[in-house]
């Protein structure tokens, strides 16, 4: 039988990734990535051959070739799987290839590395002990409401990926729905140009609305707990 390697890769600096990794991507006779233009990007810093076989797996295709990759395992092949960057499965392509490789009886095996969501815990400086990845919010104003609506009262800290379009108007939504708590903003973490901004909500809202936001964007929003909210707004 086959096995289903779930490879991390880095999430920014090249320099963030394991020995184990560099070895299982130089092992895998097959090759699942989300782009595979990013992927070679990554073969070819490290100086190591690409594999023989290489399948672009991202989030509309994943469910097409299920059957073909479970067909693969059957065969007795080692099949690894990475994102453009983090650990796959994580708001990227892969749980359901991972699921249904379970179900049909394939091992699976998880090469670990570098993740935003632990990165941006830990940078942000609120409570670590219990938190909720909730991963990309919903784009519309609706739906985004009753989805912070949902945690407004839990008193884990929260984290989210939002595209550097759309974090002003969740920050707005934030602040009306949880209301004016302690956060930290954390852009382009690992790579060159790394910052954090902390703060209450709305001051990192109004500090942004003077820059231009790029790149990958982490957000980290207090639990509900008294000592994070604003007592300003309640003078």
């Amino acid at each position: 039988m086959g096995k289903l390697y779930i490879i991390a890769t880095p999430i920014g600096n090249m320099e963030d990734i394991t020995y184990r990794a560099l070895r299982m991507l130089q092992e895998v006779e097959l090759l699942l990535c989300e782009d595979t233009r990013v992927t070679r990007r990554l073969y070819s810093h490290y100086k190591i051959p690409f594999p023989p076989r290489v399948w672009a797996c991202f989030e509309a295709r994943e469910p097409k070739i299920i059957s073909n990759v479970l067909e693969e395992l059957s065969r007795g092949v080692k099949v690894g799987f990475c994102s453009d960057g983090g650990i796959p499965c994580i708001s990227d392509p892969g749980y359901k290839l991972v699921q249904s490789a379970i179900e049909s009886g394939h091992d699976v095996e998880v090469i670990p590395g570098a993740t935003a969501v632990e990165t941006a815990l830990v940078l942000s400086g609120l409570p670590t002990s219990s938190y909720t990845f909730k991963g990309f919010p919903p784009r519309k104003e609706g739906p985004l409401h009753r989805f912070l609506e949902q945690e407004k009262d839990l008193p884990h800290t929260l984290i989210f990926f939002e595209s550097p379009y759309r974090v002003q108007k969740f920050l707005e939504q934030a602040i009306k729905v949880l209301g004016d708590r302690k956060c930290a903003i954390c852009f382009e973490m690992t790579k060159k140009f790394e910052r954090v901004y902390r703060g209450y909500l709305s001051e990192v809202m109004e500090r942004l609305k003077s820059e231009t936001v790029k790149g990958e964007v982490t957000i980290v929003v207090a639990g509900n707990h008294p000592k994070f909210f604003n007592k300003a707004l309640e003078l």
